[in-house]
């Protein structure tokens, strides 16, 4: 069979590989031609599976961290700060300034993406992905483990409380705070903790199947993200705004993308950190992660229509981390 034919060994272990955002992007495509039944009052109770959705993947996450892994990158503080504060301080001051001068470049910008921008801004890293990078470009990967870690832990209660500060006029500016930080605790503190606290008695069962751990937790936010597109197109939020409004979109996020990427690199020269140091920087500093980044939005923004809108700068975002960063990856091993 030849390598051109689309059953080839090579375009197999391809989708084998990103079958992740393979169906990611086609549960977008399904709920285009069948959103009745992600809908609100749909078959699949997208309310339910919201909820305890976001509980399980918050629980498997904390399930699964291991921190018993993690002690020999503790000590390095300086490490620490550079990523954190890129993380929750200077990465969510330039989605403020984006958010004020996107306006002035694109008059038509609907407020959902715009949120949406923000919320990007103010997620924490990805764990799996920004520790074998790392350890692929040969730099710090327990100082890399120990922050992935240490920022999701973080982001459970700091992305919350910047999306509460900084989106004047969001969903969450116009409600009370208090009963939202609630249902935040209840979908998320209480059943990240309980799988931390859990993972000393299952973290073997856990690690043996790591691989079903990560299914499930694909399979959920594959779900939700079904449920939010089915919602909006319900809804007709995607009849509002044309094909030119999503490839603004990506025009922003590549910018964003990129920015952040030099931004971080000049951090570290300015530093002078060593090499291995500047790797695990980078990599944990400019990736933001889909797994928590949507339940998180759910809760945060409840569903319904704009809820797709306020997840499509993270959508695109995500594919475009992996792919360039897998390359940087690849390119610093061999030097």
């Amino acid at each position: 069979m030849s390598d051109g034919s689309p059953s080839s060994p090579h375009q197999i272990s391809w989708i084998r590989k990103n079958g992740f955002l393979v169906a990611l992007f086609s549960c977008v495509a399904a709920a285009f031609v069948f959103p009745q039944g992600g809908a609100r009052d749909g078959v699949l109770n997208p309310d339910l599976i919201n909820n305890g959705g976001i509980a399980l993947i918050l629980f498997l996450q904390g399930l699964s961290l291991a921190f018993e892994k993690i002690r020999s990158g503790a000590g390095n503080w300086r490490l620490h700060l550079v990523i954190q504060i890129f993380t929750f301080v200077i990465f969510p001051l330039v989605g403020s300034g984006l958010n004020a001068l996107v306006p002035w470049l694109w008059k038509s910008e609907p407020q959902a993406i715009r949120d949406g921008f923000l919320f990007l801004c103010v997620l924490p890293s990805t764990v799996s992905t920004s520790v074998v990078l790392t350890a692929v470009a040969r730099g710090n990967t327990p100082g890399a483990l120990f922050n992935a870690a240490l920022s999701n832990v973080l982001g459970v209660v700091f992305t919350p409380l910047l999306v509460h500060w900084l989106m004047t006029g969001a969903g969450t500016a116009q409600t009370e705070f208090g009963p939202l930080l609630l249902k935040i605790v209840a979908l998320t503190l209480v059943p990240f903790a309980l799988g931390m606290i859990l993972r000393p008695w299952l973290k073997n069962v856990v690690d043996r199947r790591k691989i079903w751990v990560t299914r499930i937790s694909n399979t959920v936010i594959i779900f939700m993200v079904y449920c939010a597109f089915c919602e909006s197109v319900v809804e007709r939020v995607w009849s509002r705004y044309g094909a030119g409004d999503t490839l603004l979109t990506a025009l922003f996020v590549l910018l964003l993308f990129t920015g952040m990427s030099l931004l971080i690199r000049l951090v570290c020269i300015v530093l002078r950190m060593p090499r291995e140091d500047s790797i695990a920087a980078y990599f944990c500093a400019v990736k933001k992660t889909l797994v928590m980044g949507v339940p998180l939005a759910a809760v945060i923004f409840g569903p319904g229509g704009e809820l797709s809108l306020i997840l499509l700068p993270l959508m695109m975002f995500h594919p475009l981390q992996l792919f360039v960063n897998s390359l940087l990856a690849t390119r610093w091993a061999e030097q």
